[in-house]
C-alpha cells in the first residue's frame, strides 16, 4: 500500500515482534505493519498506536497524598495523587534513597524489579535500575524466576547445567527424526507470539503443519484440548491438574515391568537409578507405581498408561513438559521425572528425540540457533550487597523480616526491606495470594516506581515516575534465540513529562554523587553505539562480519548466516560420556541426588517423587472448593502489558477476564455463557466472565493470567477483585526448600453467579487532589 504524500515509516520492535510505524507529517501515528521477514505477525500489534497516546498515560510526576503530607498511615492503592514537578520528584526519590541508606543501610532496599519490562539492550528498565542502585552502595536481589523457577533450581542437580530455554529439542530435528512427541503440559501456539527482549519470526505454525504433515503423533496430556493446535490431530489425555508425575511414574512402572527400559543406557550414563527403581516397584514403600495406582490419582484410564509407555518404548519419542507444570507444589518433580523417564527410554543426545523443558512455551527456543551469538550489553557493575529472596518469596520477606527460610541447601534471612523501587514490572501480576502480597506491600515506608500508564503497581505506589515508551525512545533488539540485530527507533516525542528510565536513573545518580559513573559521559545513542561496537568486535572474533554502527542503524536490520550444524542437546555427552562428563558430582544424569538426600528437605525427595500437592482434586480440600483453576497466558497480550489496549478488551466478557469452565460444572451451578460469576476460596474472591468450554475437562476452570488488578473501592486486602485476577485466590509458599519457587497453579475454587457486580474501573485513573500545604 502507497503512504500518503509526507508520510514515513519508523522501525521499532517489541516482545511479540518487529514492525514499522507510519506516522504522518505532524508526527501522529497512523498505523503499524509487520516486519518483512516475519510470517505470523501477532494480530494484536496493530492496538499498540492507540496505547502510546492512552488516555491513562501519566503525563508528569505525582506522590500519594498521604505520603507527601507525611502521615503515618499507608493506604497504597486507596488515596488520591498530587502531581509534581520533575525537581521536586527527583529530590523526593533521592532524599528517600539516602535516608535509608543512612539509617537501615543498603539492605533495606529491595532492587529486584522483576518483569519483562521493555525490548531492546540499553532501555530494560530492571538492568539500569540495577547498574544504578548498585553504584549507590548496593540492594537486595531476587533469585530466580517466576517462568521456569522449579526447574531452574533442580537441573544442576540432575544435569550440572541451568539454561533451560537451552533445553529445548529444535523444529527441524523433530520433524527430521521424532515419530512420537509426548507433552505434558502441551504446547500453546499463543505462547509463541512472544519472546523476551523481543520475538522476529512467527515460525512456529508453519512447523507445526510441517510436523503433522510429516506423519509424527502428539499426544496432549494437559487438562485443556486447546494446548495443542487442532492440525496436529493430537490425542488428548486429560488428566486432573497437578498429578503429571504420578502418570509419569505409571509410565515408568510399565517400562520397567515390562523390560523396555534401556538398561545399557541407564547404566552408561545415569547415576541412581537403582534407588529410584526401589521406590518406582514399590520395594522402598510397599507401593508400586504401577498403570492402576497412577490411574487412581490422574482419572487416566490405566489401560491408556500401559498403551502409551509401550508406544513410547517402540517409537522415537520426545517428551516434554511445559513451564507451567512446574509452577505448581512440589514442581521441581515432574522436571525431575521427565529426565528419568527419557533416560529410561534411552533416547537422550539423538536428534529430534530425549527430552524438551518448555518446548513451545515462547517463540525463539524451538528453532536452531547459533550458540555464542554476543549481544550488546549495558554492564550492571557489581552489587555490594550479598542478601537476595527466592523471586517466589518476596511478598513473605516483606511480610516476616527476620524470619529464616531453607533454600537450595542454606538457610537465609529476611531483611527488613523500607524502601521498594520497581521498573518495568507489575507486582501485582506475578505475586501469589496478592491479599497477603497487599498486607506486605503496605508496611514498606517507601515504594517508587516508573511507569508509562497508570497501571496497578502505580496505583499502589508512594512516587511515580512517568516513563516512556518503545516508540518513544532508540534501542537494539538482539535477543538470544534470533540471528538478528534489530534497530529499534524513536518514532515520535516522549508523551507528556515522560522520561525514559535511563534518564531519570542519571538524574537521580548525579543527585546523589556518582552521576558520571553512572553515565560514563554517554547520552543513549552514545551508549547504542559503544554496546554495538562491543559485540561487533567479539562478533568479527567469532568470523562474523556485521557492519559499523552508523551503516547497521541506517540499514535497520543484520542477520546472522544459519549455524552449519545444530547442536543436538546432549549429544556431546551420549557420544562421550568420559570425555564430555556432565558437571554433577558422577558426571552422569542423576536420578538419584546425594546432594539433595544430604539436605533432608521432606519436600524434596532425592528422587523424583509423588508428593500430593497442598491442595488438589483428590484431597480433602476439592469437598469445599470442588474446582482447579488454572492460570494460562494470555493470546493478546503479554503478560499484564497492554490489559488496556483494545484487543486485550476485546477478548473480555462483560469487561471482565474470561473465566473458562466445562458445560457439566455450568450446569450443576445454573451458569450460563456470559454471566459474571464469583471465583473465590479462602484466601480471596474475584469477578470474571463465564464461556462455556467443551475443550476442558470437568472439574477444571480456566482463566487468562495479567487481567489488570482492581479491588473494590479502598483496595484494602480481603476486597472483592473485580476484573479477573487470579493471583487473588493463589497460593503463595515456596515449590520446595530447595527451589521456593511459585505455586500460583495450585488452587482450588468455588464458584457462584454474581448477582450485583460493581463496575470495572481498572482502565480508570486514580483520583486526584491539589496540593493544599
Amino acid at each position: 500500500m502507497n503512504m500518503p504524500r509526507g508520510h514515513r515509516t519508523i522501525q521499532t520492535a517489541s516482545h511479540w515482534g518487529v514492525y514499522n510505524v507510519e506516522v504522518d507529517p505532524r508526527g501522529q501515528i497512523v498505523r503499524t505493519t509487520p516486519f518483512r521477514y516475519d510470517p505470523h505477525p501477532p494480530s494484536y500489534m496493530a492496538s499498540l498506536p492507540e496505547t502510546v497516546r492512552s488516555p491513562l498515560r501519566i503525563d508528569q510526576p505525582h506522590v500519594r497524598a498521604g505520603y507527601l503530607q507525611r502521615e503515618k498511615t499507608r493506604k497504597r492503592g486507596g488515596e488520591p495523587f498530587i502531581p509534581i514537578g520533575w525537581d521536586e520528584a527527583l529530590d523526593l526519590v533521592a532524599g528517600e534513597l539516602a535516608r535509608v541508606k543512612s539509617e537501615f543501610g543498603n539492605e533495606a532496599i529491595y532492587g529486584g524489579s522483576y518483569g519483562w519490562a521493555s525490548a531492546g539492550r540499553l532501555h530494560h528498565s530492571p538492568s539500569v535500575l540495577k547498574r544504578f542502585l548498585g553504584l549507590h552502595g548496593g540492594y537486595v536481589d531476587k533469585r530466580g524466576n517466576h517462568s521456569f523457577g522449579a526447574a531452574l533450581q533442580i537441573a544442576p542437580y540432575i544435569l550440572g547445567r541451568s539454561d533451560i530455554t537451552e533445553m529445548v529439542v529444535p523444529w527441524p530435528d523433530l520433524v527430521a527424526c521424532a515419530e512420537l512427541v509426548v507433552m505434558f503440559g502441551g504446547a500453546s501456539l499463543k505462547n509463541t507470539q512472544i519472546d523476551a527482549g523481543g520475538a522476529v519470526a512467527h515460525e512456529n505454525p508453519d512447523w507445526f503443519r510441517r510436523a503433522a504433515a510429516a506423519g509424527i503423533r502428539f499426544v496432549n496430556i494437559s487438562p485443556s484440548r486447546q494446548d495443542l493446535p487442532a492440525e496436529v490431530k493430537a490425542e488428548w489425555i486429560p488428566l486432573r491438574p497437578n498429578t503429571d508425575v504420578a502418570l509419569m511414574l505409571g509410565i515408568a512402572h510399565t517400562l520397567e515391568k515390562e523390560g523396555l527400559c534401556d538398561r545399557a543406557f541407564l547404566a552408561t550414563y545415569s547415576e541412581g537409578y537403582e534407588r529410584f527403581e526401589a521406590y518406582l516397584m514399590g520395594r522402598e514403600d510397599g507401593q508400586p507405581k504401577d498403570a492402576r495406582w497412577a490411574s487412581r490419582i490422574t482419572e487416566v484410564p490405566a489401560e491408556v498408561i500401559e498403551g502409551l509407555a509401550r508406544t513410547m518404548a517402540r517409537s522415537r519419542t520426545l517428551v516434554t513438559t511445559s513451564w507451567s507444570i512446574q509452577r505448581a507444589d512440589h514442581g521441581e518433580q515432574p522436571v525431575w521425572m521427565t529426565i528419568t523417564l527419557a533416560a529410561m527410554l534411552g533416547q537422550i543426545g539423538l536428534p529430534g528425540r530425549g527430552f524438551s523443558l518448555g518446548f513451545g512455551a515462547v517463540n525463539g527456543t524451538t528453532r536452531s540457533h547459533h550458540e555464542g551469538i554476543p549481544r550488546p550489553t549495558l554492564p550492571l557493575g557489581s552489587n555490594p550487597v550479598k542478601t537476595y529472596v527466592p523471586v517466589g518469596r518476596v511478598g513473605d520477606m516483606l511480610l516476616r523480616p527476620g524470619a529464616t527460610i531453607e533454600y537450595d541447601g542454606k538457610t537465609i534471612t529476611y531483611p527488613e526491606t523500607r524502601l521498594l523501587y520497581s521498573i518495568g514490572g507489575n507486582p501485582f501480576h506475578h505475586n501469589g495470594n496478592l491479599n497477603r502480597f497487599l498486607e506486605a506491600w503496605q508496611r514498606l515506608d517507601t515504594v517508587i516506581v516508573h511507569e508509562p500508564w497508570w497501571n496497578p503497581a502505580a496505583k499502589h505506589a508512594d512516587i511515580v515516575l512517568p516513563a516512556t515508551t518503545t516508540m518513544e525512545r532508540n534501542d537494539i533488539l538482539a535477543q538470544e534465540y534470533t540471528p538478528f540485530w534489530i534497530a529499534m527507533k524513536q518514532v515520535i516525542e516522549p508523551v507528556g513529562q515522560a522520561r525514559n528510565d535511563f534518564d531519570i536513573m542519571a538524574s537521580l545518580a548525579t543527585r546523589l554523587g556518582f552521576g558520571h559513573a553512572y553515565t560514563e559521559g554517554r547520552d543513549e545513542l552514545g551508549w547504542l553505539k559503544h554496546m554495538y561496537e562491543g559485540a561487533r568486535t567479539q562478533a568479527r572474533a567469532l568470523g562474523f562480519e556485521p557492519p559499523e554502527f552508523q551503516a547497521f542503524w541506517d540499514a535497520g536490520v543484520f542477520e546472522f548466516p544459519p549455524p552449519p550444524d545444530a547442536k543436538v542437546l546432549l549429544e556431546d555427552f551420549r557420544r562421550d560420556p568420559a570425555g564430555h562428563r556432565l558437571s554433577t558430582p558422577s558426571g552422569r544424569i542423576e536420578i538419584f541426588s546425594s546432594t539433595i538426600a544430604g539436605y533432608r528437605y521432606a519436600d524434596c525427595p532425592p528422587h523424583p517423587t509423588w508428593l500430593e500437592p497442598a491442595e488438589w482434586l483428590g484431597s480433602r480440600t476439592a469437598s469445599r472448593f470442588p474446582l482447579h483453576l488454572l492460570s494460562n497466558q494470555p493470546a493478546a497480550r503479554l503478560h499484564s502489558q497492554h490489559d488496556h489496549a483494545p484487543a486485550s478488551r476485546r477478548r473480555k466478557v462483560a469487561g471482565r477476564e474470561a473465566l473458562a469452565m466445562h458445560p457439566v460444572d455450568a450446569t450443576t451451578r445454573g451458569l450460563a455463557q456470559g454471566d459474571i460469576v464469583r471465583v473465590f476460596n479462602d484466601r480471596g474472591a474475584f469477578l470474571g466472565g463465564l464461556v462455556v468450554a467443551d475443550d476442558l475437562r470437568p472439574g477444571v476452570v480456566q482463566i487468562s493470567t495479567g487481567a489488570w488488578y482492581d479491588p473494590a473501592e479502598g483496595g484494602e486486602p480481603g476486597t472483592l477483585e473485580k476484573h479477573g485476577n487470579p493471583n487473588v485466590v493463589t497460593l503463595d509458599g515456596g515449590t520446595s526448600q530447595l527451589a521456593q519457587s511459585t505455586v500460583v497453579q495450585t488452587a482450588l475454587v468455588q464458584v457462584e453467579k454474581c448477582g450485583s457486580p460493581p463496575p470495572v474501573t481498572a482502565f480508570e485513573p486514580p483520583q486526584f487532589a491539589a496540593r493544599s500545604f
